[in-house]
């Protein structure tokens, strides 16, 4: 086991960020934490890595407990920011050699291993370069890079996609999914839930501060085995008409994005004839029914989207 959280409090004053949560991460997993803001991801995350004192609770990382002085365990953790954390008036091998040091990588080791790192996140080529003449997605690699240059066994990425073009993201999706066949254990956040579902072996959704479910995609998918999702296009949507979705006795949940209503109901109920009547005066587009998605089991646990949660 490389990581266990037993039962952590952490209080903000009056607001309890963390709610006696519970995980635990084995090595080689790739754990995929998904939570709607204010749930408490970014509290577990800093103090898994000790950059936050908890109230009550256990964290044990390696087999040591964390109190965020522990020098053995800051050697073995890499942490990519949310936020581009690096420098942007220095080159990217400066950078690399910079964090590198921070991390008592010697110069003969440094060298060879800023040029191994810059392979992994590509940009070899634009080693002599300052990250301000680089795009969104090149930062945000060049910000795994000077967290893996230590070799990590427990990388904690939080939101590392945020705001970049789908090709970046789809080169780091397949970053951490070479990492992890080579042993690395990884802890992933993301308002992508799709992100999730393509990396993660294993998922947490974090609400209000506690872990209300956790399994693999397809166990968490098999908690809502039951529920049918149906999805209704209309020409313009009203809130007024979800509201009389609502007052259905079988209808679950309704979610509008756009101009689709999302309307979720438990499995063998036929009550397409109510909606219909409900949603005609919206011009109806298109009717169909889907597969329950990791967005549908956060929806159905949550009763909140993810993705519309980001700022």
């Amino acid at each position: 086991m490389i990581l266990k959280m037993e039962n952590v409090i952490k209080r903000f004053n009056n607001h309890l960020a963390l709610d006696y949560l519970s995980l635990e991460v084995n090595k080689g997993e790739v754990i995929g934490l998904l939570g709607p803001n204010g749930a408490g991801k970014t509290t577990c995350i800093n103090s898994i890595v000790g950059l936050l004192p908890v109230d009550e609770g256990e964290i044990t990382v390696f087999n040591m407990k964390q109190d965020g002085k522990n020098q053995d365990i800051k050697r073995k953790i890499g942490f990519v920011t949310q936020e581009i954390t690096i420098y942007e008036d220095m080159t990217a091998r400066e950078n690399l050699a910079f964090f590198g040091s921070l991390y008592g990588l010697k110069k003969s080791e440094l060298e060879n291993r800023i040029n191994e790192v810059a392979k992994i996140i590509g940009l070899e080529d634009r080693l002599n370069d300052r990250p301000g003449h680089f795009s969104g997605g090149m930062k945000r690699r060049l910000n795994i890079g000077c967290s893996i240059l230590h070799n990590p066994e427990l990388l904690i990425m939080d939101e590392p996609t945020v705001g970049i073009d789908p090709q970046s993201r789809n080169y780091i999706l397949d970053f951490v999914k070479k990492i992890a066949a080579e042993g690395t254990t990884v802890i992933y956040t993301s308002h992508y839930i799709e992100e999730v579902e393509a990396v993660a072996s294993r998922i947490y959704i974090v609400d209000q501060g506690h872990v209300i479910a956790s399994g693999t995609l397809k166990e968490l998918i098999a908690r809502i085995k039951g529920d049918s999702h149906i999805l209704v296009d209309v020409k313009i949507a009203r809130e007024d008409k979800k509201d009389e979705l609502l007052a259905l006795t079988d209808v679950k949940e309704v979610v509008i994005k756009d101009n689709q209503y999302h309307i979720i109901v438990p499995g063998g109920i036929s009550i397409i004839d109510k909606i219909v009547s409900i949603l005609a005066p919206l011009g109806i587009v298109n009717l169909n029914s889907k597969q329950p998605t990791l967005e549908d089991v956060f929806l159905t646990l949550t009763g909140k989207q993810l993705r519309d949660e980001v700022n």
